[in-house]
């Protein structure tokens, strides 16, 4: 039980019993934030303000049995994105269950965040077979005082053998919105991108703003640091700043898709938004010993408008 004793010395950070039993950890912020995570997948599952709003969409329909992955959240792809490449859709990260990091390295991080949890994933036996390298994924999920939430991976490379390896990566992030046709995203335009729906065909984007009508699933290359998801019913703008991550897959399955993805419900595409922080475009290749670290901050503010319109350039600049 030294995993236990550890974490109540933090009174904000508590290990519990989630659904169907597996272990989760539920981190409460001082003013009221909160951000539940599983062991299983590393997957964060709830994210809430200091007004106990869920900011994350999370299927009704999820299926909380692994090795099946959770619907919603914030899934992690690692070693591949998607079904680009030869493992299995989105890697296997999502589908194991992690450790947490009793021991973790230093990391030097805003001595503001005092509500935090380290896990570590390492390959088993069987995974060699699936994928025959040895590494170490440490992942810290932190809220910090004003209840933004902050995700830190770093992998790194343990290959005894001196081969490198190289991985691609995506925080599947589930965004909880008000309704599909009344967000838009701010921060992508004029951006190349690859058209999954089209044979990942590359593009442009011709629109002033991302708005949606249909069915989306794109990878956008060399986006900003910064983007903006507006959701103009609720009057709150989702904010992601995001290091060592130069993509970003912008998906929502629409009606179609959706009644054929069995834990999702028929009408869920409404609800929900991906905007995925990514590295997809150009893998990362790590040399043994050598270290990749990237970052994700999600914040949610309060949007103002200005002449019945968001002001964008305040939201990515300010």
């Amino acid at each position: 039980m030294e995993e236990r004793d550890m974490v109540g010395e933090k009174p904000s950070v508590e290990l519990c019993k989630g659904v169907n039993g597996l272990d989760k950890i539920v981190l409460r912020e001082a003013r009221g934030s909160s951000a539940e995570v599983y062991l299983f997948g590393g997957h964060v599952t709830s994210w809430k303000n200091d007004r106990g709003e869920e900011l994350l969409f999370l299927s009704n329909k999820a299926i909380f049995r692994p090795p099946k992955a959770i619907r919603g959240g914030i899934p992690i792809c690692f070693p591949q994105f998607s079904s680009h490449g030869n493992l299995e859709q989105h890697g296997f990260a999502r589908n194991k269950i992690w450790s947490i990091d009793t021991d973790p390295p230093s990391l030097v991080s805003n001595s503001l965040i005092k509500t935090f949890i380290d896990l570590i994933l390492k390959p088993t036996d069987d995974d060699f077979k699936i994928w025959p390298h040895s590494y170490e994924f440490r992942l810290r999920i932190a809220l910090a005082s004003g209840g933004d939430l902050i995700l830190i991976p770093r992998i790194r490379n343990t290959n005894a053998d001196g081969k490198p390896f190289s991985f691609t990566f995506a925080y599947h992030t589930y965004f909880s919105v008000s309704d599909i046709s009344e967000v838009r995203i701010e921060g992508l335009e004029t951006l190349d991108y690859f058209d999954n729906l089209k044979e990942r065909e590359r593009f442009t984007e011709q629109g002033d703003a991302i708005t949606f009508e249909s069915e989306v699933d794109k990878i956008y290359l060399s986006t900003p640091d910064k983007i903006a998801i507006i959701d103009h019913e609720k009057k709150r703008t989702f904010v992601l700043r995001k290091d060592g991550l130069p993509d970003a897959v912008v998906w929502n399955p629409w009606d179609k898709r959706a009644k054929a993805i069995p834990d999702l419900g028929d009408d869920d595409y409404k609800r929900m938004l991906c905007v995925e922080a990514a590295a997809i475009e150009k893998p990362i290749t790590l040399k043994p010993g050598e270290e990749w670290k990237g970052k994700l901050e999600l914040s949610a503010v309060p949007s103002s408008y200005c002449s019945g319109q968001l002001d964008p350039q305040k939201v990515l600049q300010g």
